[in-house]
């Protein structure tokens, strides 16, 4: 495998949220995220939720096309700010397919990923279920029916090992480390940014 940066899809991903991140961590009441910059980030991220398998297969299904849709709003609504306030003002928010629907349903994958890596960080072996099972567990399942929950627990023992997972993302255990820890720094703030958004117009983050 080469080893430049379009075979290593950790550093993408952690080079674009520390753009996301420099840009969430200003100052000023709500600085405005550039919509075309966030789903671009976002979109990195679906590799991941592929390299998971089965048990992850409905999350990276309804995230691709959430950020595809997010991707294709940008072209014409510049910030996300603008984004939900065009869908307030519109009277659906909380509709199917609105974009402030799928920013909030994006904003959970990322967070999912975030759970995930700190689980890893911390967790030892080979074995990657205790550490997708807490994530999907703090992130997901509150807001899933029995259904899925029972399928993704049944996915969870098809998950790959810890080792498959870095060969698929062509990363060692030293800098995958790194990598994710500086995914976990970078995403916090985005996270909180995109919250920050929903509560500051009373919108809630519980639908």
């Amino acid at each position: 495998m080469g080893s430049n940066e379009a075979d290593k899809p950790l550093r993408r991903i952690g080079a674009s949220f520390e753009q996301l991140a420099a840009v969430a961590k200003q100052q000023q009441q709500q600085p405005a995220m550039a919509a075309g910059d966030f789903s671009r980030a976002c979109s990195n991220v679906s590799v991941l939720f592929g390299c998971l398998g089965i048990a992850f297969k409905f999350a990276e299904m309804d995230y691709v096309a959430k950020v595809n849709d997010l991707l294709e709003a940008s072209k014409m609504i510049s910030t996300l700010p603008s984004m939900v306030e065009l869908d307030i003002q519109k009277g659906n928010v909380r509709q199917a397919g609105s974009h402030t629907r799928n920013l909030l349903r994006v904003k959970r994958g990322i967070d999912m990923v975030k759970v995930l890596f700190e689980q890893i960080l911390v967790t030892e072996g080979n074995s990657l279920k205790d550490a997708a099972s807490k994530a999907y567990a703090q992130v997901f399942a509150p807001h899933h029916g029995w259904a899925i929950r029972k399928a993704v627990g049944a996915g969870m023992y098809a998950l790959p090992s810890k080792s498959q997972l870095l060969k698929k993302l062509n990363e060692d255990e030293n800098s995958a480390r790194a990598q994710m820890q500086s995914f976990v720094r970078s995403s916090g703030p985005v996270i909180l940014y995109v919250e920050d958004l929903f509560t500051s117009k009373n919108l809630g983050l519980d639908w």
